[in-house]
């Protein structure tokens, strides 16, 4: 199993061992000690999955009061992640990656408390299922417009298949208030 870092340090993309034989095959999808050895050192208190068709996506969305951090992995078809660091005051304020993940790949990210995370279905559908540090209150979520030109993603799709409340998602800078600190700078 490998843990690699991203551009936005905090941020790991998660290469587990996959056995293969002529039955199929086998991976861990997550192992405490293992992931703690890895950078990954958080308590997960909740589980979700969801299915979406080609083009569509789903973000940018964090939470303010209880932020959640995530550990995404796809279970069918294929996505482009998003990461975007939210956090005022972090040297990588605004910066954002973007990574494969698939069914056939098995790469996983971990994305902690403070980014904002997308997804952008780039298979026919795809079945993504993700592991969250706090539970979710719909009443603490922020949302930010998926094509805010403050953050400026390379989205795959020119007109993506968006939600009513994503398609209402104010930018960055109508909501610059709303947004975490960053913990270095606190101190």
């Amino acid at each position: 199993m490998n843990f690699t870092p991203t551009a936005l340090k905090e941020v790991i993309v998660v290469g587990p061992d996959v056995y293969r034989d002529n039955r199929g095959y086998f991976v861990e999808t997550f192992r405490r000690d293992k992931y703690l050895r890895g950078g990954i050192d958080c308590e997960f208190v909740q589980d979700n999955q969801s299915r979406s068709t080609r083009n569509t996506i789903r973000g940018l969305h964090a939470q303010r009061r209880h932020p959640q951090g995530k550990l995404v992995r796809v279970l069918t078809g294929a996505i482009l992640d998003v990461v975007v660091d939210i956090r005022r005051g972090s040297p990588s304020y605004l910066k954002w990656i973007s990574v494969e993940l698939s069914a056939d790949n098995f790469r996983q990210i971990y994305i902690p408390p403070g980014f904002a995370h997308g997804i952008c279905i780039t298979s026919e559908f795809a079945d993504i299922e993700y592991k969250c540090t706090d539970y979710y209150d719909p009443c603490d979520e922020l949302r930010i417009a998926w094509n805010d030109p403050a953050v400026g993603i390379q989205w795959p799709v020119a007109k993506p298949i968006l939600s009513d409340k994503d398609l209402e998602a104010p930018t960055l800078a109508d909501q610059i208030s709303l947004l975490p600190w960053h913990s270095e700078t606190l101190l």
